[in-house]
């Protein structure tokens, strides 16, 4: 197969499709970030869950070259295949999700947006304690969360954009929403 055709079927999603990256350390707000874009937005927005995929559904360690890595791949893709706007969420450490995820936003043919959410080691230690899951809590300490912690771990090229700590939720959808034009699409039937 020549080079070209191997990069049409690389494609994926539309124009209309919208594909938003939410990386950053533990507790540092993706999923409520997530969550939120959804109940903004409606149906028809799937969620790429990097914990429920790595830890629930293959029950894998995060390790180089691990399983999930293509699994969020392929289900990012396939969401997006099918018409969904997409968000992939999750601490996704540059050197091993990097290269995955700067083909997924290459191979999008609508818009795509990557975040990164920089909040400081000791807010992430607050907004963990305010998590209402209390075997996680007892599960994963501030020593975990000080051990996973990797500052400023962005990708390269920078395709990120830092929104840092001060954000509120409410802000940081709003941002969302507005930057990838979600505000502008969103369904109707929700």
């Amino acid at each position: 197969m020549s080079a070209v055709a191997d990069s049409v079927s690389d494609v994926v999603g539309t124009n209309e499709t919208r594909l938003i990256i939410l990386r950053g350390n533990s507790a540092s707000g993706k999923s409520s970030i997530a969550a939120g874009l959804r109940e903004a937005f409606g149906r028809n927005l799937a969620i790429v869950a990097q914990d429920n995929l790595r830890r629930v559904v293959l029950r894998e360690r995060d390790r180089p070259g691990g399983a999930n890595i293509g699994l969020i791949d392929v289900t990012a893709r396939y969401a997006l295949a099918h018409g969904f706007h997409t968000v992939v969420e999750g601490i996704l450490y540059a050197d091993r999700y990097g290269a995955m995820l700067e083909d997924l936003v290459r191979d999008h043919q609508g818009v795509s947006r990557c975040y990164y959410l920089d909040v400081a080691l000791r807010e992430t230690f607050v907004r963990h304690a305010t998590k209402p899951d209390a075997d996680y809590l007892a599960q994963v300490t501030e020593r975990h969360l000080a051990d996973w912690y990797r500052e400023r771990d962005l990708l390269p090229g920078g395709i990120e954009t830092l929104i840092d700590g001060s954000s509120t939720l409410e802000e940081t959808v709003a941002q969302i929403m507005a930057e990838t034009g979600l505000h502008q699409v969103a369904s109707v039937d929700r």
